[in-house]
C-alpha cells in the first residue's frame, strides 16, 4: 500500500490520484473476519459500555433550503458537511460520532458532499454538474473560498419538489476533502463515513471498487486511533467495503420499508437484517419510522448480534428517541445535536417497579410497560398521518 505524506490543499489533487490507483489491501478470509469480529465490533461506539450513542448528522445538522422559520429539521446555522459544522459537533462531549457523506471526484479524491449534483448560477442561468464528474479543483471552486483572490461560485440547492433555491446559511464555510476532515476535526470523535452512490445509476463493480479504494486509502493513513465505521444505502458497496478490509465496521443504510426500491434488498428492515447476515456486516442504520413500525425487528437484530442505529426527523424529538432507548436501539443520528445529545446523556435505565435508576429521573421518567406498548402502537399511526 502506498504511504501518503501529510496532504496540503494545494497538493490534494496529486495525492488523490495516488489514492485512486493504489493497490488494495488483501481481502481478509472468511475465517479471519469471524475471528476479528468480536474485537472489531466495539470500535465504533462501544455498544455495551455506552448504551445509546448520538451522532451529528452532517455535523451540526442538515440544511433544508426553503424550510420555514422555526423548523425542527434543516435549520442548522452552519453549512452542513463542512469543517465548521463537523468540528462544532465534535465539541459536544455527549456526541460520539459525526456522520458525513463521501463521494469521489473524477480525478480520484474523496470529498465531503451530500447531493449527487452541485448547482450554481451565472449570467441569469442555473448550471448543474454531477459531483463525481468534477475534478477536485472544480469542486472546491464552489462556495466560500479560503483565498481571497479566488472567485467563488454561489451555491444553489434543489428541493424535494424540484425548486432551485439559494443555499445560504448563517455561518458559512468552504467545501472540503476527506483528508482535511481527518486532519482538522478532533480525534476524540468517531466518524460515520457514508459511502454515497446515486440511486438512479447502475454501477459496474469496478467503479464501486475504484471509489472505495480511494476512500479506504485516505482512511488507512489518517484514522490512527479514531473510531471509524462505514455505511451505505448501496448493498453491493457495503459488501465490497467489507470484503476489501476487515478492520473498520460496515453498516447497511435502509429506509426500513418506508419507501420502495427495485432492489428488493432495500425494501424492509427484515431484508436489511438478512443482508447483514449474508454479507457479514456489523449492523444497520435505519430510518426511525421503519424501526417504530416494526419493533420486533429490533429484537431480531439484537439476537443476530447486529448494531442498530436510526436516522430521520423523529430523532429530533427527545420523546421518540427515549422510546428507542427503551427498545434497545444502540444509537441515533440527529440534526438538533445539542438538544438531543444532552437529553440522551440524561437517560437512565428504567426500573419498571416504579422508579428510575440514576439521578435524572425528574426529567426523564421511565415509561411503564403498558405506556410503552401504547406508544409503540400510537407512533406508527402518527407517522402515517404526517406523511
Amino acid at each position: 500500500m502506498v504511504a501518503l505524506p501529510a496532504a496540503t490543499r494545494a497538493g490534494a489533487v496529486g495525492l488523490c490520484r495516488i489514492a485512486a490507483s493504489a493497490s488494495a489491501p488483501p481481502p481478509a478470509s472468511a475465517g479471519g473476519r469471524r475471528r476479528e469480529r468480536e474485537r472489531e465490533r466495539e470500535l465504533p461506539f462501544a455498544l455495551a459500555e455506552r448504551g445509546m450513542v448520538v451522532g451529528g448528522h452532517r455535523g451540526m445538522g442538515m440544511n433544508a433550503v426553503g424550510a420555514p422559520p422555526g423548523a425542527r429539521v434543516g435549520a442548522a446555522r452552519e453549512r452542513e458537511n463542512t469543517l465548521l459544522s463537523l468540528g462544532r459537533a465534535a465539541e459536544h462531549a455527549a456526541v460520539a460520532f459525526v456522520e458525513f457523506d463521501v463521494q469521489v471526484t473524477k480525478d480520484g479524491c474523496p470529498i465531503i458532499f451530500h447531493d449527487d449534483f452541485i448547482l450554481t448560477q451565472g449570467a441569469g442561468a442555473v448550471y448543474e454538474r454531477r459531483v463525481t464528474d468534477l475534478l477536485l479543483e472544480e469542486f472546491l471552486s464552489y462556495g466560500p473560498q479560503k483565498e481571497s483572490r479566488k472567485v467563488s461560485k454561489p451555491l444553489l440547492r434543489r428541493t424535494g419538489d424540484g425548486r432551485v433555491l439559494n443555499w445560504s446559511t448563517e455561518e458559512d464555510d468552504s467545501l472540503c476533502t476527506l483528508q482535511e476532515v481527518f486532519e482538522r476535526v478532533s480525534p476524540r470523535v468517531g466518524f460515520n463515513i457514508e459511502l454515497k452512490f446515486d440511486d438512479n445509476i447502475i454501477y459496474h463493480s469496478k467503479d464501486i471498487y475504484c471509489a472505495l479504494q480511494a476512500i479506504l486509502q485516505v482512511v488507512f493513513h489518517n484514522a490512527t486511533d479514531r473510531p471509524v465505521f462505514f455505511s451505505s444505502f448501496h448493498p453491493d458497496a457495503t459488501r465490497m467495503a467489507q470484503e476489501l478490509q476487515s478492520f473498520y465496521p460496515v453498516l447497511f443504510l435502509t429506509e426500513g420499508g418506508t419507501s420502495k426500491h427495485h432492489d428488493s434488498r432495500r425494501n424492509s428492515l427484515n431484508d436489511a437484517i438478512q443482508l447483514c447476515l449474508d454479507y457479514d456486516l456489523h449492523g444497520i442504520v435505519s430510518e426511525v419510522r421503519g424501526v417504530l413500525k416494526n419493533p420486533a425487528a429490533v429484537v431480531r437484530a439484537q439476537e443476530s448480534n447486529l448494531a442498530l442505529l436510526t436516522y430521520g426527523q423523529l430523532n429530533n424529538v427527545w420523546e421518540a428517541v427515549y422510546v428507542q432507548y427503551l427498545m434497545g436501539v444502540n444509537g441515533v443520528i440527529v440534526d438538533r445535536v445539542e438538544e438531543i445529545s444532552n437529553a440522551v446523556a440524561g437517560f437512565s435505565k428504567p426500573d419498571f417497579s416504579g422508579g428510575v435508576a440514576g439521578a435524572d429521573s425528574a426529567k426523564h421518567q421511565a415509561f411503564s410497560q403498558q405506556q410503552l406498548g401504547f406508544l409503540l402502537r400510537l407512533i406508527p399511526e402518527l407517522i402515517e398521518q404526517q406523511h
